[in-house]
């Protein structure tokens, strides 16, 4: 077994940490505290080739494997949460299922600008009444001759509402199968569509820098060629990407609580009380050490997860399995961190309160901790 990386996850890594010190970490507390999606960033990620990792160099992307993507995520994340949402939600959420299920005329139209990062694309699954109970989807899609009438909202769509969203991809009900349970499919809708309004999401306490947006559909009329894959394969679709989103929504949780552990160990060294570090006190010392540990469990596990999902062989377990352990090790590692700072920690000023914030999301979103468990318990035989 060969635990190392290669050169080129090396090099990748390297270069997206001196990106994210230089470019983000100096931004990223007043664009939280504006509540403010920066464009300027964006681009510059852009620029450094952080959208469309994945993907073919045929379609504008950068053909490299998952865990380079999964390795680029980390390393954002370890500076800021908002930004590593943006990247995430990006390439897994809006490029994944276009470059995955759409159509050769679909992947030219789209692709090119979103590996750009000239334009973002939406996911829109969550509805108010359907979060973890994704299938029951009240979005409607008829069927009217040449084109199909949505009705219906969705929430919580990251990337949705920016002055560059190019759209989204919405699953709708479009029918009723031979079982009597919801037909499920995926319609492409592009920004503008008349009956189409998207909606920025204000007011949260986590991932303020990153776009929030809520959907609005009222007899919105798109071409019955927007229609993603065959009819009633949205359900599988969805599933299928979001597989691959917990890798990473778990990279997320890893650079998030490696970034809380050099946070905590920076300020250990530095605090002084009764004459010395208070890293030097034994019940400071085993917070960071668990910290460690919890961190090098979580990077093993993702990582496993990504060489699986690379080399094609069966992965839902494991990126369920990483998903839920990444965001529960950010947990812990976020308030060991803030314990540490004491009443520092509580203040805006210090980074790790924006990392305490913006880690409970990782338990909710793509699946909630509940959601890993089940999916990991059928795997096993356990349901």
């Amino acid at each position: 077994m060969d635990f190392s990386l290669s050169t080129d996850h090396e090099i990748l890594r390297d270069s997206v940490r001196k990106f994210a010190e230089n470019e983000i970490r100096p931004v990223a507390r007043e664009l939280d505290k504006k509540e403010e999606f920066s464009y300027e960033t964006m681009q510059k990620m852009a620029e450094l080739g952080l959208f469309g990792v994945f993907v073919s160099d045929k379609y504008g992307g950068q053909a490299m494997d998952y865990l380079s993507y999964i390795i680029a995520v980390e390393e954002i994340a370890r500076i800021d949460g908002s930004h590593a949402a943006t990247v995430a939600a990006e390439n897994s959420l809006g490029i994944g299922p276009l470059y995955y299920f759409g159509n050769e005329e679909q992947k030219k139209k789209y692709l090119p600008k979103l590996c750009k990062g000239e334009t973002l694309w939406g996911f829109g699954l969550t509805e108010a009444n359907a979060g973890s109970d994704a299938a029951n989807s009240k979005t409607t899609a008829v069927l009217d001759g040449n084109e199909w009438v949505i009705n219906g909202s969705k929430i919580f769509i990251t990337n949705a509402s920016t002055n560059i969203s190019a759209g989204s991809t919405v699953l709708c009900r479009t029918g009723t199968r031979d079982d009597g349970r919801p037909e499920l499919s995926c319609i492409l809708v592009e920004a503008g569509t008349r009956g189409y309004t998207p909606k920025v999401m204000h007011d949260k306490m986590m991932w303020r820098a990153s776009n929030t947006s809520e959907l609005y559909f009222e007899d919105c009329r798109v071409p019955k060629e927007n229609l993603l894959g065959p009819r009633g394969q949205g359900f599988y679709q969805m599933m299928q990407t979001l597989d691959g989103g917990r890798l990473s929504i778990g990279a997320m949780g890893l650079g998030g609580a490696q970034g809380c552990f050099d946070l905590a160990l920076k300020y250990s060294n530095e605090r002084e009380q009764f004459g010395q570090p208070i890293a030097r006190f034994q019940v400071n010392a085993f917070k960071l050490a668990d910290m460690a540990v919890e961190i090098e469990c979580a990077r093993l596990l993702l990582y496993k997860a990504c060489w699986l999902r690379d080399n094609s062989l069966p992965f839902s377990k494991e990126a369920a399995m990483a998903k839920l352990y990444c965001s529960e090790a950010m947990y812990m590692c976020a308030n060991h961190a803030v314990q540490l700072h004491g009443g520092y920690g509580l203040m805006q000023e210090y980074n790790v309160e924006r990392f305490y914030r913006d880690q409970k999301l990782l338990e909710i979103g793509e699946g909630t901790s509940e959601v890993q468990r089940i999916v990991i318990a059928r795997h096993v035989g356990a349901l």
